[in-house]
């Protein structure tokens, strides 16, 4: 698989990453190590992960299989931290509870660092400084490699990475920021992207595939085995409208006519989008996973991607980049 770096650093990683959303969850030991066992093979590097995912059984997993399957040296870990189970706060970016929740990481992750540690939200409670001097311990201390951010709106963004920046060689430079993008979820291409591109952010989509509906899967029923048909049905139900039906029939016709996958086209729009590195592809086994990493091999024509483009294209209002030809 092809290596990238990540954004304006020296690490480089796959261009494809693997989520454990899922993992200890609905995903069980032995459908992780295949999924693993899978990515490894066809040279995937990037696992990402969070310390609420599963409530930390997700990196739990993961610690169990690393070593026993793959070579740590081999594997570019990232996880998050800052989400907390409180209904009355939803994000705590204090330094004290990210390096707490990072060691509490490491312990589960079974290793001595990771190689991408993320603050996983904004945190309007507290100083964005105090948060960020959390990545600089984690990162000087050795605990963390390197810095990203998710869930950042593009103010916020370009505020942090432009924090980090004022002090080269003292504060740790943002690396990345994780977003929801997809040809259904186009809302980074207002702000964050263009601030990311500017600042030397690289892009970790999430949620490449439309929360699952631009695989075709839910075109003319909700199969009882997906999420539409779970307790997630909510995640999935905002992609479900007539908006989204007409892009979701210009994929499968891309797909029809280059004799692939829906899947796969949506999968390959997105990792090729300028500022991209890597999308995030989250897969309930082996099989789903293996079908995603079959893309590597497809690049879309210009014409398609054109056509993409303009079927999903978002409505941009004043102050947006160039509003001046609006």
């Amino acid at each position: 698989m092809e290596q990238r770096h990540l954004g304006r650093t020296g690490l480089r990683v796959s261009r494809i990453g693997l989520g454990t959303l899922n993992w200890g969850r609905d995903t069980g030991e032995h459908d992780a190590a295949d999924q693993l066992k899978a990515f490894w093979e066809v040279g995937g590097t990037l696992i990402d992960t969070a310390d609420v995912y599963s409530g930390g059984d997700a990196e739990y997993l993961l610690g169990q299989l690393v070593e026993r399957l793959v070579p740590r040296r081999e594997l570019v870990i990232a996880t998050k931290a800052g989400s907390v189970p409180d209904p009355d706060r939803r994000f705590d970016g204090s330094r004290g509870h990210l390096l707490e929740a990072l060691d509490a990481s490491l312990e589960r992750l079974g290793t001595d660092y990771v190689d991408l540690w993320q603050i996983h939200a904004f945190d309007p409670e507290t100083p964005l400084e105090e948060t960020l001097h959390a990545l600089d311990i984690a990162v000087t201390s050795g605990r963390a490699r390197y810095a990203g951010v998710s869930n950042f709106c593009g103010w916020q963004l370009a505020k942090a990475a432009t924090w980090q920046l004022a002090a080269p060689g003292i504060r740790t430079r943002i690396a990345s920021t994780q977003m929801e993008y997809s040809l259904l979820q186009r809302g980074v291409e207002r702000e964050v992207l263009p601030a990311a591109l500017d600042l030397g952010v690289g892009l970790l989509p999430s949620s490449p595939l439309g929360r699952g509906v631009l695989t075709g899967k839910y075109r003319t029923t909700t199969p009882p085995d997906s999420r539409g048909a779970s307790d997630m049905a909510m995640f999935v139900e905002p992609y479900l409208d007539g908006a989204a039906s007409r892009i979701v029939d210009a994929v499968a016709t891309a797909a029809d006519g280059l004799a692939t996958s829906p899947l796969a086209v949506a999968l390959a729009w997105v990792r090729d989008r300028p500022g991209v590195v890597a999308p995030i592809v989250g897969a309930r086994n082996a099989r789903q996973l293996t079908e995603a990493l079959s893309v590597e091999g497809l690049s879309l024509p210009d014409e398609i991607c054109r056509a993409l483009d303009d079927v999903s294209a978002p409505v941009h209002h004043y102050p947006d980049q160039d509003w001046s030809t609006l």
